[in-house]
């Protein structure tokens, strides 16, 4: 009998074996249930011999000396890399000094640790040409690093991409003074970095700093990943105007992963379009699958901001982040004059501290409203927030409208310390409330 027994049990511990083996991890899902695929897993670093031939740019008539304006010549190395099947552009130690360049499909950019390309600080070394700012398609000024129709293309190294915004910024301040009025686009400034119309773009491991205008500015481009960057503006003394971290423009399938992001505005922004008929432009559009995770930030009027020119922005992800010292974490820039539609974004497992955690309000600046019979509301819903551990002074600066809705919040295992004490569920229509506690005290 006792025999009998311990072959049942065996039979039954081996039975229960392949179960054991074959039992699924369970699916990562994007805020509206779609399984997020294999690609965002993904922070590989891209290796850099594998894409070809090295140009150092000092083997080919590039002067090591940070005084002189080498736009030419560096762009020369370029189309020389391009004329040749591809390669990478080496910027060795070092700081060179240049105008906007242009990268064509197959040629990279690598910076070696101690080499900086340094952009100029006047505007006419930046070519004026039809490009996209602001959400719109216009002529404006190139950035110092551009690259358009480009597939696979990577910057890497440990080097330093250095706007030298400061002349940029102390002029655009002095036009504020004179001109409150003075908007983004007349001061003239470019940016740091603009990819456009591209896929499978990789930037890793590259410090970006002190960029006269946005920092980085992707455009209808799909495929990218941001890995372990260190992105830099000034946020005290002469701050970096509109020195935005990364700016994602009509862009699906984004991963900015372990970066550090301290800038004079908002860390990862949303753009897409604006203006009362922006829905109707078809070099405007949405925003999908993207995810922002294991990152650090430091001062940033925004952690994640939608808008201020947003239409459609769906299946956001912001997890894993520590904050120091941000404006605010999320924030959803409601423009009166455009159409705008922001859903399915979760925040989850946030630590640190903020002047503003959420903020929902109307956005105003420099907005033109026009009518429009058939004007959409606008609407925010499917928003989740989660497993918070944060100090705020106003954990809910929300705000009702009648140019928008909000909708199916959730607000989840939050333990928060508040000053101003403003949380307030009914300004949300279906709000649901699980485990927070503000102060030491449950909210339901």
């Amino acid at each position: 009998m006792k025999l009998r027994f311990i072959s049942i049990l065996a039979l039954a511990l081996i039975c229960t074996v392949p179960q054991a083996k074959t039992k699924k991890k369970k699916q990562d899902l994007f805020p509206d249930g779609t399984p997020i695929p294999a690609w965002f897993n993904n922070s590989t670093k891209v290796n850099i011999d594998s894409l070809g031939k090295k140009y150092v740019i000092t083997d080919y008539g590039v002067k090591n000396d940070s005084t002189i304006l080498q736009t030419e010549q560096i762009q020369k190395v370029i189309d020389k890399a391009a004329a040749e099947g591809g390669g990478v552009i080496v910027i060795p130690k070092g700081t060179f000094l240049s105008g906007s360049v242009f990268f064509k499909q197959g040629v990279n950019l690598y910076l070696e640790e101690g080499g900086t390309l340094k952009g100029s600080d006047r505007i006419r070394d930046f070519k004026l040409l039809k490009t996209r700012m602001e959400g719109q398609t216009l002529n404006y000024f190139a950035a110092l690093v551009n690259a358009d129709n480009t597939n696979g293309f990577t910057i890497a190294g440990k080097g330093t991409i250095n706007g030298n915004g400061y002349n940029y910024w102390e002029e655009f301040w002095i036009r504020r003074r004179y001109n409150r009025q003075c908007t983004n686009l007349e001061a003239m400034r470019p940016r740091l970095v603009y990819i456009s119309n591209s896929k499978n773009v990789t930037v890793q491991d590259v410090h970006l700093i002190n960029s006269p205008f946005w920092t980085n500015h992707i455009y209808n481009s799909e495929y990218v990943r941001y890995l372990d960057c260190y992105i830099y503006a000034p946020t005290s003394g002469v701050k970096a105007p509109s020195s935005d971290a990364i700016d994602l423009d009509v862009c699906k399938n984004v991963l900015i992963k372990g970066c550090f992001m301290q800038v004079n505005d908002d860390a990862v922004v949303l753009k897409g379009g604006k203006g009362t008929w922006a829905d109707k432009d078809p070099d405007n559009g949405p925003n999908s699958n993207i995810i922002i995770e294991d990152c650090n930030y430091g001062i940033v009027h925004g952690c994640l901001t939608v808008g201020s020119e947003s239409l459609h922005d769906r299946n956001i992800i912001l997890r894993r982040c520590n904050v120091a010292n941000a404006n605010r974490v999320l924030w959803l820039k409601m423009r009166p004059d455009t159409p705008q539609h922001y859903e399915y974004i979760t925040v989850e497992d946030i630590k640190g501290d903020c002047s503003s955690f959420l903020v929902v309000r109307p956005w105003t600046q420099f907005f033109k409203p026009e009518k429009r019979d058939d004007m959409p509301l606008s609407t925010c819903n499917n928003i989740t927030i989660r497993n918070i551990d944060i100090t705020s002074k106003n954990f809910f600066d929300v705000g009702k409208s009648d140019k928008y809705r909000m909708t199916d919040f959730t607000f989840e295992n939050c333990t928060i310390k508040d000053k101003k004490e403003a949380f307030d569920k009914t300004l949300i229509n279906n709000c649901t409330v699980k485990n927070v506690v503000i102060n030491g005290v449950a909210k339901n």
